[in-house]
């Protein structure tokens, strides 16, 4: 069984940190930085089990605080997309100038708003982020702008009994012209909270980082 570094990590940023926690392989080939969604955290039960998956499959995951303490208590902080891609970008920096992360093909992992900074930030990040994928995200938020110029391969998973969320994910989909999959995964509310549900996202999620992380190296 292979070790996995774990390790809380503090990135400067301006005059603030954000905090993540790390977790690498021993024979990781690529890493997936998570961008929660409004009112979670790098806690959340939900992404910490996505996470562990992932790492099964040799990923490295950092499960990123993209606001602090204080920032995170103010409502509309939470749902300021500039910023928390602003945040996720710097994060992509580090990972990029650390010896242990520097050579690993990145992907975006988003929740909720996460989603839409995950994108926005893969926009702008065209040549260094491989694949996104988005929980019961709000990928709408992004822009149509910044939805037009994704162009590394984006899944989209959705439950189908979160009906605006569909509506909005569909709309978002119909924006973009990179590789794309809206999953809609059956019987499962906006958290994932039914039996197996989470699981499907977790699957899934972890073959298309597989496919689009690890194969492209090959």
């Amino acid at each position: 069984m292979s070790k996995t570094l774990e390790k809380l990590v503090r990135i400067p940023i301006g005059e603030i940190y954000i905090e993540g926690m790390l977790r690498l392989p021993e024979n990781a080939r690529g890493i997936v930085l998570f961008a929660h969604g409004s009112g979670s955290s790098r806690l959340s039960p939900r992404n910490n089990y996505v996470a562990q998956v992932l790492q099964d499959n040799n990923i490295g995951t950092l499960l990123l605080d993209l606001l602090t303490a204080e920032e995170d208590t103010d409502y509309q902080t939470r749902f300021n997309i500039a910023l928390l891609t602003r945040r996720l970008i710097a994060a992509t920096g580090w990972i990029k100038a650390e010896a242990l992360t520097k050579d690993l093909a990145i992907g975006y992992f988003g929740a909720s708003t996460g989603a839409a900074a995950a994108l926005q930030a893969a926009a702008e990040n065209k040549n260094d982020i491989s694949a996104v994928v988005s929980r019961g995200g709000r990928p709408d938020l992004a822009g149509s702008e910044h939805l037009g110029q994704v162009h590394c391969p984006t899944l989209l998973l959705v439950g189908g009994w979160d009906d605006v969320v569909i509506e909005l994910n569909q709309a978002a989909y119909d924006l973009m012209h990179c590789e794309k999959i809206l999953s809609i995964i059956p019987n499962a509310t906006h958290l994932f909270e039914e039996p197996g549900t989470l699981e499907e996202v977790a699957h899934q999620a972890a073959a298309w980082f597989v496919k689009h992380l690890i194969y492209k190296l090959d």
